[in-house]
């Protein structure tokens, strides 16, 4: 055989790969086409499930975003009547986009800052701190409806243990999640609960045991003392690490939506009415599909406008090691 003759080659002809290397970047010898090739082919069912699943669906709903539609008809053209619904029509639109940004407010600095506490705390070299560790992500483990109703019992007015304790101590007792005043601070502490020990504060202790020990040394051989190395040591070089969270935290908090709808169903009052919330109900409860994608669309561009103000601004305080 041809392949016997040429002395040492294999017995079975490379595949013909001269194409792929001409075509694909950064690909130079006809081994690396051929892994590249294998790579590609490996990707095919997740791309295959990516247009599908995802891409379809997404254009999908742009489209039906200007129509009117209900799943009874077919989806009806109306132009820009959805949009005139929305910001005119709708007097839950403004309410609940306000509410979510409250919402995102309140939570957002404390779940970013607290978890940076925590990981500092649970990254000092004590007893039992690997028991600490697991206790305090614990509640994330919980499923959120379990984690909703567990807080239904414990904020009950009148039969809940938290307001039992209140009273014992002689300090007044709020109707929590049955008062309008009461059920926004409920919420934002039912999130607090399973989001200050969960993935957030992982990546910080990661991110914080990631920082080169010969950086505290030098500082602290220059005369630093620990609140100097954590500001211009520790929070430079996770400056990355809090970035990611902060992204996170607000695209996280702007879908508020499990914790409202098992524990208030957005009331008492409208109080509780997030614009998740809003979505759902006009798509699936009022069956309005048409609308509901308009206000999904709607959501989905402020997500990625406060991405994009959060990446510009970072450039001025994220500091990325070798950049």
């Amino acid at each position: 055989m041809k392949g016997v003759a040429g002395g040492g080659k294999s017995l079975v002809a490379a595949p013909r790969v001269s194409w792929a290397v001409r075509l694909l970047p950064g690909v130079k010898t006809r081994t690396e086409a051929r892994e590249a090739l294998w790579g590609y082919l490996f990707q095919v069912p997740w791309l295959l499930g990516l247009v599908i699943f995802w891409g379809g669906p997404i254009i999908a709903s742009l489209f039906l975003a200007f129509t009117d539609y209900n799943l009874l008809k077919s989806p009806e053209f109306v132009g820009l009547e959805n949009f005139r619904l929305a910001f005119t029509g709708d007097r839950l639109f403004w309410p609940s986009l306000g509410r979510t940004f409250y919402f995102a407010l309140i939570y957002v600095p404390v779940v970013v800052l607290g978890s940076l506490l925590l990981a500092m705390l649970l990254n000092q070299r004590m007893a039992g701190t690997n028991v600490f560790r697991t206790l305090f992500f614990l509640p994330h483990l919980t499923p959120a409806v379990a984690l909703a109703i567990l807080w239904l019992w414990i904020l009950h007015p009148e039969m809940g243990p938290m307001n039992q304790i209140l009273g014992k101590l002689g300090l007044p007792q709020p109707g929590w999640l049955m008062s309008p005043q009461w059920a926004m601070p409920a919420l934002i502490l039912m999130g607090l609960w399973g989001g200050l020990g969960g993935n957030r504060m992982l990546i910080y202790l990661a991110g914080v045991q990631g920082v080169p020990k010969e950086l505290y040394e030098a500082a602290e051989i220059d005369g630093a003392g620990s609140w100097s190395r954590f500001r211009h040591v520790t929070l430079p070089m996770i400056s990355p690490v809090i970035f990611f969270n902060l992204i996170m935290g607000v695209i996280g908090a702007l879908q508020v939506f499990t914790t409202s709808f098992v524990a208030t169903r957005g009331g008492p009052a409208y109080a509780t009415w997030f614009f998740s919330l809003h979505i759902y109900n006009q798509a699936f409860r009022y069956y309005r599909l048409g609308y509901g994608c308009l206000l999904a669309w709607f959501l989905g561009v402020i997500l990625i406008a406060f991405t994009y103000v959060q990446i510009r601004f970072s450039e001025r305080w994220v500091y990325y090691a070798g950049a």
